[in-house]
């Protein structure tokens, strides 16, 4: 499936209060790889900004003036958008923004344009519980170049968000997705019943240590591991 990483800025943080947005990015991943195709546009929102808004994103109304607005871009983005899983780092602000701006233009809620929508603040917290898990703390944790991000800017953060996406779910779906495309018809087998092999049991303590390293691995992976996916294999088997 094809996926998009999002990003808004906004006026304030209620939408509910008319707050607008001001910025919308949305940059295209294909195969686990960004393919260099974005959707980028500054709006104006036909209201100033928040005085807290303004310190984070730092986009004036003087800047934004002479922007299209919402209803002028609703279609190339929606276009953009079309049957694609989205990605978004809590995913409630900006979706709840978008259907306010989607039904201003008396438009469907953004779940009739898209495939699905992927929360990857949620997905955070399942994986790091009890630590920070905002955009700036997950480029450290998963070694995310953010120097650059002095501002909140839309296009930068869906970047951001979209290598440390990629770096938060890196290994298990890879290797899911080999193992499907994987012609095991094509496998061929030896046979060793000739050969005298040496068999070296592992100790309690090594099979011990074994089974912590798993158990590490697993909750790390969300107890999403292949290994798991071979030993329910070979259960049916039996």
């Amino acid at each position: 499936m094809r996926q998009v990483v999002l990003d808004t800025e906004t006026t304030g943080l209620e939408y509910k209060r008319g707050h607008r947005i001001i910025e919308i990015a949305a940059v295209e991943l294909c195969h686990r790889q960004l393919t260099g195709n974005q959707f980028h546009y500054y709006l104006n929102p036909g209201r100033e900004s928040d005085e807290g808004a303004l310190q984070v994103h730092g986009l004036t109304t003087e800047f934004l003036q002479d922007k299209p607005k919402f209803t002028e871009i609703s279609t190339e983005f929606l276009n953009f958008i079309s049957e694609a899983e989205l990605i978004i780092h809590n995913a409630p602000f900006d979706v709840g923004f978008l259907n306010y701006e989607l039904s201003l233009a008396n438009l469907e809620t953004l779940d009739h344009y898209c495939a699905t929508i992927t929360d990857t603040l949620r997905l955070a917290k399942e994986h790091h519980p009890g630590k920070r898990n905002n955009l700036d703390a997950l480029c450290e944790r998963y070694n995310v170049d953010n120097s650059e991000r002095t501002l909140h800017g839309a296009l930068l953060d869906a970047e951001l968000l979209a290598e440390v996406y990629l770096a938060m779910t890196r290994g298990q779906e890879s290797l899911l997705i080999e193992i499907e495309h994987t012609e095991f018809a094509q496998l061929s087998t030896t046979n060793l019943g000739g050969h005298n092999f040496r068999v070296i049991q592992a100790t309690v303590e090594e099979v011990a240590q074994h089974q912590a390293v798993l158990s590490k691995i697993a909750l790390e992976c969300d107890n999403k591991c292949i290994w798991d996916v071979f030993e329910t294999d070979n259960v049916t088997e039996k």
